[in-house]
């Protein structure tokens, strides 16, 4: 009776007690680095594009937290789904066959490039990462992995260790000896790379999201690729923020007429409703499956309430309205931030994708000041870690014209804001 009464002492927490026990109990590195750029937001209510803090101040996201809420926060018929999978579902047991994840397969390899045949559930990128790691190194017999030196892939074991390996080295879990890197757009360091090792597998984000979202050049993609098909290694693509429709195109490597031997999503997979990810493997890749098939498990990999939310959320990514609507707005952000540009000193690039936007400013922390101008002008976009003068910009997939005005016209507001300080 002592612990239900203290759950109910603790039911309802306003905002300023819940960063408290957050600070004291929970993460509090992060609740003092937000407090240190003044931003202090407690999401409560939120729907569609729009997030309300606990003190009741709304914002519009674009952040969408690395594109989970591509199709906005608590969609109604994903919000529907889940009411209908629960009156059935639950997460269901791993070991066995299952209807709902046989479905939703045959639903994701029917939008996947061709030549990828096989489905290994997982719960969050990271762990997909690991598992398209994994599967290069049992297909190749080889165990170095090239990457992007400000590439991001998760912080969980193998995948901490590629892209940028800071979080790794802080727990001691770097792995120099088997993870190489080159600066991204280099094809240089791609060919000395390839002359110095044998890789199993090159992991790349075909738009690197925590680097600000640079635009790959083609050159650079297709040298990765030809080196690949030389050295018999395997090109994994991480479209974990890229994928699904944000580029344009369901996966970002079809825009630029790359093809990967795997093939990595998460995130937007069931638009924030459910944890879902998943590594795509072509068929030589996919042969432990069949040699080994409890060599990776996962209990909530393919959750099958999360299978059936995450079809709903395949059929409205690949409708033809979304289709039309990205390709809208993206014309109509492209617009609004080049008229921007010319009229701001601040703003001194824009590196553009789909919706998939990297804002550069003229300074060296630019990207944190105008996430902080932009929270005061009611509009959430976070900064790019690994380069901290661009502001990723993430607009969602189904904005209408008039909420793309309203965002652009609240960004105007904080570059004016940004120029006077």
């Amino acid at each position: 009776m002592e612990a239900c009464e203290r759950c109910r002492e603790h039911h309802g927490l306003n905002k300023s007690e819940i960063l408290k026990v957050t600070a004291e109990h929970v993460n509090p590195g992060r609740v003092a680095r937000w407090q240190a750029f003044g931003v202090n937001l407690v999401i409560g209510h939120r729907e569609g594009y729009r997030i309300t803090d606990k003190d009741g101040r709304e914002l519009w996201d674009v952040h969408l937290n690395g594109g989970t809420f591509n199709l906005g926060h608590r969609h109604p018929a994903l919000v529907a789904a889940l009411k209908d999978a629960a009156d059935e579902y639950d997460i269901g047991n791993h070991h066995f066959a299952s209807e709902a994840r046989a479905r939703f397969a045959l639903d994701l390899l029917a939008l996947a490039p061709a030549n990828l045949t096989h489905v290994v559930y997982a719960s969050g990128g990271s762990e997909a990462v690991d598992i398209a790691i994994k599967s290069a190194r049992w297909a190749t017999g080889r165990r170095k992995i090239l990457s992007v030196d400000k590439g991001y892939h998760g912080r969980t074991g193998l995948s901490g260790a590629v892209g940028d390996d800071s979080s790794a080295r802080y727990f001691l879990s770097e792995d120099d000896a088997h993870c190489i890197t080159v600066p991204f757009n280099d094809c240089k360091a791609v060919d000395e790379a390839f002359k110095a090792h044998d890789f199993a597998g090159v992991i790349i984000e075909p738009v690197p999201a925590t680097y600000g979202f640079p635009v790959p050049n083609p050159d650079f993609l297709m040298s990765l690729r030809s080196h690949c098909d030389k050295q018999g290694t395997l090109l994994i693509a991480d479209e974990v923020q890229t994928g699904l429709m944000r580029s344009g195109q369901m996966w970002a490597i079809e825009r630029f007429g790359l093809e990967a031997d795997i093939l990595v999503t998460s995130k937007g997979l069931s638009a924030g409703m459910y944890p879902m990810a998943a590594t795509l493997l072509s068929a030589p890749v996919s042969g432990w499956l069949r040699e080994n098939g409890w060599a990776h498990v996962n209990t909530y990999g393919g959750a099958e309430i999360g299978c059936e939310v995450a079809r709903k959320a395949l059929e409205i990514y690949a409708s033809e309205e979304t289709r039309r609507n990205v390709a809208a707005l993206n014309e109509q952000f492209g617009t609004g931030l080049g008229t921007l540009a010319g009229k701001y000193t601040a703003l001194a690039g824009i590196r553009q994708t789909g919706l998939i936007i990297g804002i550069e400013t003229d300074r060296a922390d630019g990207g944190q000041v105008l996430m902080k101008a932009l929270f005061d002008a009611g509009v959430w976009a976070i900064f790019a870690s690994y380069d901290p003068r661009v502001l990723q910009f993430k607009p969602g997939l189904l904005l209408t014209r008039a909420e793309a005005d309203d965002i652009l016209d609240r960004l105007e507001t904080a570059l004016r804001t940004m120029e006077r300080l």
